[in-house]
């Protein structure tokens, strides 16, 4: 498709600049819509290194419903134990990450590890099934907006330029980003550790590596390899000589990942392969030639901060364009694949479905304060870490980000009884200084957490108000085939889920002024769960535990948030205008 040197009329509905994770989930999503994207990488390939190796339970459930699931399970593997050393000698192991059960509501319940550049591999694979490409080695040098669309000037890989034109950019293009500084957005943050860092990937061979589980109980290392690494622990080397470093296993491949802290905030970390062997030689028992291979290698130096805005006019920032994290606690790339599975749907809506354009500002609403309380969720689990706080360092549910709620946003209407009085309650209590989302003050309070965009933190009526995700729940088909309730919220449509025999609504209702913003006329798939001629059947009591009981109607978003819930009693017609 020859789309260079174009000028004058929009040719595509987005323009997504950067393939990384969070660019690749959009285009994904935007491609199951019908919506025409052109994705432009300035690399001459996908990313290489294992950098963000953490897929949280809420971003496997994004890519469940995009359909790469299947892909990212295979590939990947649960977090192992981490083992410490010192003077070359085990000191038993111990868990970083909080273990948890599983639970009727929510399909994955643990961390999921899977090197990024596997992660973007099958992103890319799956975008290439729904017929997208990436234009690799095209570079943005510069952009202009209008009423109409944004045009872009790129630089290709063999020296020639050219223009694209789009309805809207979508800014993926990394912490860097072009986009954000032509736009003239600044970054308001933090340095979290003065030192720098460094990340790499490995392969370890010879005697340095054993082969199956290294069985070790406390400080004795049963198979007698006292100096071997096992591919079954998180090696860690906590009081080496200049720093931390640490070497974990990457699933589904040769190699580790090895990260290392310098003390030393004047240090200069150097990246060549010969500077990393001998780096991990310097702080681990293993010699420089134990290392194999050097596959990939960085530095950075852990930062918090976050774009004053998520969006200006036509452009929007998704991923680290927007927000950048310290690695603890696996939160960058999570809230990067979040921020475009939240975008994608809205997109989709006003170019496919007619939805108000005013849609669109949800986006900067209900996105800016979450990547606010994410960024104080990994900048207060880095400092643990550093300061050798091993309870404050400890992985819990809240980095699973499932009860992240977008109740405060634009977008959550909830007219069951009481709770107009109930959300209003809630308004008083946590914005005292009124809805300014854009409040530098404002936005500096929530990087102390996220527990103001905990659900569990919230009074709404029912186990689930309006802004929060929608529980899975195990059901059953009428015939008693089993099923579960992701499987029907799967796809790109909204779902109304009707429990009990509760009235349905007509045609041109309202869901609580939401339906002209939200375009759901023709996109809504009408689901009752019991009561008279149900579609669905509950029985043994998930979907009730996990909703509330009968009757009660919710609107579930495409994304998988609830935007409305009501009683029958509440549904209004859609009023002309």
């Amino acid at each position: 498709m020859e789309l260079n040197n174009v000028k004058g009329g929009v040719l595509n509905d987005v323009l997504i600049v950067g393939a990384g994770p969070s660019g690749l989930t959009l285009a994904i999503d935007l491609a199951r819509r019908g919506v025409r994207a052109r994705v432009v990488e300035r690399g001459e390939a996908l990313f290489p290194g294992s950098r963000g190796k953490g897929l949280q339970p809420r971003t496997q459930e994004v890519f469940d419903d995009l359909g790469v699931s299947d892909a990212v399970r295979e590939a990947g593997g649960p977090y192992p134990p981490m083992l410490g050393w010192r003077d070359g000698q085990p000191l038993g192991t111990f868990q970083m990450i909080e273990r948890y059960d599983p639970a009727p509501d929510r399909p994955y319940h643990q961390i999921w590890m899977l090197p990024q550049w596997r992660t973007v591999e099958i992103l890319y694979a799956r975008l290439r099934e729904l017929g997208g490409v990436v234009e690799f080695g095209t570079e943005l040098t510069g952009l202009e907006q209008d009423a109409d669309g944004v045009t872009a000037r790129l630089a290709y890989a063999d020296g020639s330029a050219g223009t694209a034109r789009a309805a809207y950019l979508v800014a993926a293009d990394g912490g860097r980003s072009t986009v954000r500084k032509r736009l003239g957005i600044g970054m308001t943050g933090e340095t979290v550790d003065p030192a720098p860092a460094l990340i790499a990937d490995v392969v370890i061979g010879g005697d340095a590596l054993i082969d199956g589980d290294t069985a070790i109980d406390g400080d004795a290392v049963i198979d007698g390899a006292e100096r071997g690494l096992g591919r079954d622990h998180w090696h860690v080397w906590q009081d080496a000589k200049g720093g931390a470093i640490a070497l974990c296993p990457l699933p589904g491949t040769d190699q580790f990942q090895v990260a290392a802290q310098y003390d030393d905030p004047d240090a200069v970390p150097d990246t060549s392969a010969e500077a990393v062997r001998q780096l991990i030689a310097d702080r681990t028992h293993l010699a420089a030639s134990d290392v194999r291979e050097v596959r990939w290698a960085s530095t950075f130096t852990p930062r918090a901060a976050m774009a004053d805005r998520f969006r200006a006019g036509r452009i929007f920032l998704i991923g680290d364009a927007a927000h950048i994290h310290s690695p603890a606690g696996g939160q960058g790339l999570n809230t990067s694949v979040q921020d475009a599975y939240n975008l994608g749907w809205k997109l989709g809506q006003v170019l496919r479905h007619g939805a108000d354009p005013a849609l669109l500002d949800s986006y900067e609403a209900e996105r800016l304060p979450i990547a606010a309380g994410v960024l104080g969720i990994s900048t207060r689990l880095h400092r643990a870490h550093r300061a050798g706080d091993a309870e404050g360092r400890r992985r819990t549910s809240e980095v699973h980000q499932l009860g992240l709620s977008y109740r405060e946003g634009p977008l959550a209407v909830d007219e069951r009884d009481d709770g107009a009085e109930r959300n209003d309650e809630a308004d008083r209590h946590d914005r005292n200084d009124g809805d300014d989302r854009n409040d530098e003050a404002d936005r500096n309070d929530r990087h102390d957490g996220a527990e103001r965009n905990d659900r569990h933190d919230r009074h709404h009526p029912g186990p689930v108000g309006a802004g929060d995700r929608a529980p899975d729940a195990p059901c059953a088909l009428p015939d008693g085939t089993p099923v579960r309730l992701f499987d029907i919220l799967r796809g790109p449509h909204f779902t109304l889920l009707i429990l009990g025999d509760a009235a349905p609504p007509a045609p041109d209702a309202d869901f609580g002024g939401l339906a002209p913003t939200l375009g759901t006329a023709g996109c809504v798939r009408t689901i009752r769960a019991g009561g008279p001629s149900p579609d669905l059947l509950d029985p043994n009591g998930h979907l009730t535990t996990a909703y509330g009981p009968a009757p009660a109607l919710f609107l579930i978003r495409p994304d998988g948030y609830v935007c409305w819930a009501a009683a029958d009693a509440r549904v209004h017609p859609l009023l002309p205008h």
